[in-house]
């Protein structure tokens, strides 16, 4: 009797010591990438006046993807935080429209190799933005608030190649929210009628007859060492229409900043030669 349960406990042992060790060999480092941009925005907001107004826009964003737990060869996570303030002015010059925003999404996506350095994947994604308009000449309305609850659908394209011997990942991000909610008030309705208790009516299905949005992104990872210099344009579209209000929202940026490749590993468990690294966008 001593013998078998003994058996047992060296054969679960083992069973334990393999698993952890096949654990131990899957990597999944993180693709983070930290930018700021900079360029025009044209803004408009009919709740707050018929005339439109540009200027410029800048923000900053943090962007990571890694493969998933599950599945690592063929699922790709994605999470996005961004913050963001654009100035306009109108057409003669003596009025000035402030928008300041923060917006964060998640999303998963099923992933391809195409050919050699090739990736490419869709996926759903979730978003949240909130933010607020600001027209220092209204007195009695000079504020328009913004927020919107979104899922859609989230893509990119990402190709790993070399010029000359500088590695370089070339990697395009579209994503287009389909459905969710937005908030917006009636026309004329003051937000100190909503602070007295008029709630009806504030929030509003979104689809793309009443609320569309385009969010595009061109970049290039210059991989000069571990870390690498990001480049590239991001384009954003945001248009809705609801109680007689339209609000429009265009930004075209240029970005810059770093990128690279991070993981974190156990200093309590040594590294198994055999671990299998499965990276999210690079690949060279």
């Amino acid at each position: 009797m001593k013998k078998s349960v003994l058996f047992l406990l060296v054969f679960l042992t083992f069973c334990v010591a393999g698993h952890a060790q096949t654990e131990e060999q899957i990597l999944r480092p993180v693709t983070a990438a930290y930018t700021f941009g900079i360029g025009s925005s044209h803004l408009a907001d009919t709740y707050l006046s018929p005339i439109n107004y540009n200027g410029w826009s800048a923000s900053f964003d943090y962007n990571r993807w890694q493969a998933m737990k599950a599945s690592p060869e063929s699922w790709l996570m994605n999470l996005n935080f961004g913050i963001e303030i654009d100035r306009g002015l109108n057409r003669v010059g003596n009025a000035v429209m402030w928008y300041a925003g923060f917006n964060a999404s998640w999303g998963v996506l099923r992933r391809w190799n195409i050919v050699k350095g090739l990736k490419i994947g869709v996926g759903p994604i979730a978003n949240i933005d909130l933010g607020a308009l600001y027209l220092n000449r209204n007195s009695n309305n000079p504020v328009s608030a913004k927020a919107a609850l979104t899922v859609g659908a989230n893509g990119f394209a990402a190709y790993n190649l070399r010029i000359g011997r500088l590695p370089v990942t070339l990697l395009w991000q579209p994503t287009l929210p389909v459905v969710g909610a937005f908030f917006s008030p009636d026309y004329g309705e003051l937000y100190y009628e909503i602070y007295l208790g008029n709630h009806n009516g504030l929030a509003h299905c979104a689809w793309w007859g009443n609320y569309f949005r385009l969010d595009n992104s061109v970049t290039a990872d210059l991989h000069f060492g571990a870390t690498a210099l990001r480049i590239g344009y991001r384009g954003e579209i945001l248009s809705t229409k609801v109680n007689h209000l339209v609000s429009n929202h265009f930004t075209h940026r240029f970005v810059i900043g770093i990128s690279g490749e991070w993981l974190s590993l156990n200093p309590r468990k040594t590294l198994s030669p055999k671990a299998k690294t499965y990276h999210a966008l690079y690949n060279f």
